[in-house]
């Protein structure tokens, strides 16, 4: 009890300093979060929307292609389908660079993975850039293929980043980055794809050009900032390098605390060691915490947002605007999402987690509830589909108030050190099979139950709030290794006695190189 007590004081009196006037994100630290975010998640956000203004001009493109091969037009099944694997084949890189992302982790850290995986988005926009130049629309459904696994691979290695390199009292803010960037690529891709712009027959290659611009950014910066220091110290056994790692990104020179608070996470866990896939889905210490983020990560694509865009267009035209005014309506979307986004992350460390994921898919459902009523009664109310619309922006706003950003630092909270690759590789395949799964079912969905199709995301929304409610506990502020002991009840886990964390604490001291050793076992602990 003695030691919970110090331990509780501990982290009152860091959260004080860190609160009273102390520097809370440095240069270093928002440099980081920020480029990473704009190499990583806004090439994801943003290449979920440029598809859309140059849809016509790229089946256009196919059918001239198919022309000067072939000496005939192309069937319109054979454009239809080329069109489909275009979009689709996105998903397919996105779950092979979520696979591959725990392997390439190991072998280069979160930083070096991060800088890897701007290769990926260089290639793709090359390839995507000069396919209508090089008469192969080949190349455009592999360049789409390549960046998928460059998303694939950033939505596992940025939140890693992030949640590793962060003072547990910001470490959501900071998380929150991911969140913001991908709405701010998404508006980015529908005000670049408006006519006046590059939405135009002959710019529409550019919008793809346009890819390489953030993984230059990124690669031109993020080699001058350090590498996770939790990743230093725990993979590497680099004490020397974690410590600066610290200093850096804290702005203060005393990070004997935060050293502490990593070795401890080491110690709870014994011999630190880098888990595989099937030892994490076998583990009965990390069962719940493995349930709630495929749970959390399977609703962050089944919820229904993705399919709130098949209907987008169609309400707009019902409540009378044209066509031509389509496009610059459709930015209120992005808008409202990136709003949203930067709303969660200034209030996500005073509310917390749980309250926002909660908050957000309860809005959600009932938002998804009033549109069907609305689009049901919208032939016969002359001003109903304004209404219907106002709800569109409204679902846009409950999922980026919470359930957009937050499952993928969850998935970083909810683990300590030695599982957090093979967890982030299990969120990333839920993550990408439950997308594509939408994008396989809505359409069957929507001609089998017409205008009540929304309800079946009601019923996600609900049952993830519930579930939410009643397993996850608040992981505000708290260390790693809090959150993995908060859930010890659940998993029918006992939490370490006074002994055992004593005997823990004295088997380590520090070698002559300054890294922690072992001393009662021939296995370094690190």
């Amino acid at each position: 009890m003695g030691k919970q007590n110090d331990d509780q004081a501990d982290h009152k009196m860091g959260n004080f300093e860190e609160n009273a006037g102390k520097q809370t994100v440095t240069g270093c630290l928002f440099s980081a979060a920020f480029f990473g975010a704009l190499g990583s998640s806004f090439l994801y956000g943003y290449n979920l929307s440029v598809v859309n203004a140059p849809a016509v001009y790229i089946k256009a493109f196919y059918n001239k292609t198919w022309m000067e091969r072939y000496g005939e037009p192309i069937p319109a099944e054979r454009v239809t389908l080329f069109w489909s694997i275009t979009v689709s084949i996105f998903s397919i890189g996105g779950l092979i660079g979520a696979l591959a992302v725990s392997f390439i982790i190991k072998a280069l850290g979160r930083k070096g993975t991060l800088l890897l995986n701007n290769g990926f988005a260089i290639i793709a926009a090359l390839l995507l850039s000069l396919g209508e130049k090089s008469r192969s629309f080949e190349m455009l459904i592999i360049g789409r293929l390549i960046m998928g696994v460059d998303s694939g691979i950033a939505l596992s290695a940025l939140p890693m980043y992030l949640g590793e390199i962060s003072p547990r009292h910001i470490r959501g803010s900071i998380g929150q980055f991911n969140s913001i960037l991908i709405c701010l690529g998404v508006f980015t891709g529908q005000v670049l794809g408006l006519p006046q712009l590059l939405g135009q027959e002959s710019r529409w290659n550019f919008l793809f050009s346009f890819l390489a611009l953030p993984a230059v950014l990124q690669l031109c910066v993020l080699p001058f900032l350090p590498e996770s220091p939790r990743y230093l110290l725990l993979e590497k056994r680099d004490e020397a390098g974690a410590e600066k790692a610290f200093q850096r990104f804290l702005g203060k020179k005393d990070v004997s605390q935060e050293l502490e608070e990593v070795h401890a996470e080491a110690r709870a866990q014994d011999n630190l060691h880098i888990v595989s896939v099937l030892q994490l889905l076998k583990n009965p210490a990390v069962r719940w915490q493995l349930i709630t983020v495929i749970i959390t990560m399977a609703c962050y694509q089944l919820c229904g947002l993705n399919a709130i865009w098949y209907y987008t267009n169609g309400i707009l035209r019902a409540a009378g605007f044209a066509d031509n005014l389509l496009p610059y309506i459709t930015l209120s979307t992005g808008a409202i999402e990136t709003l949203a986004a930067i709303v969660s992350g200034l209030v996500i460390e005073r509310i917390g987690r749980k309250p926002l994921l909660i908050f957000g898919f309860s809005s959600m459902a009932v938002f998804f509830s009033l549109l069907t009523v609305f689009l049901n009664f919208q032939d016969s109310v002359s001003w109903m589909p304004y209404l219907s619309y106002i709800c569109i922006l409204a679902v846009i706003a409950s999922f980026c108030s919470g359930p957009g950003g937050i499952p993928f630092i969850l998935t970083g909270e909810l683990f300590e050190q030695s599982y957090r690759p093979a967890a982030f590789m299990i969120a990333g395949t839920v993550n990408w099979l439950s997308n594509f799964t939408v994008g396989l079912l809505f359409p069957f969905i929507q001609d089998l139950l017409q205008d009540f199709a929304f309800l079946v995301f009601v019923g996600v929304c609900t049952l993830g709030s519930i579930y939410l409610y009643v397993v996850l506990p608040e992981t505000k502020n708290k260390t790693f290794m809090d959150i993995s002991q908060s859930f010890a009840k659940i998993n029918k886990m006992p939490n370490p006695s006074l002994g055992q964390e004593m005997e823990l604490i004295l088997s380590i001291k520090p070698d002559s190189n300054g890294k922690a050793q072992d001393v009662t076992k021939t296995e370094s602990s690190f």
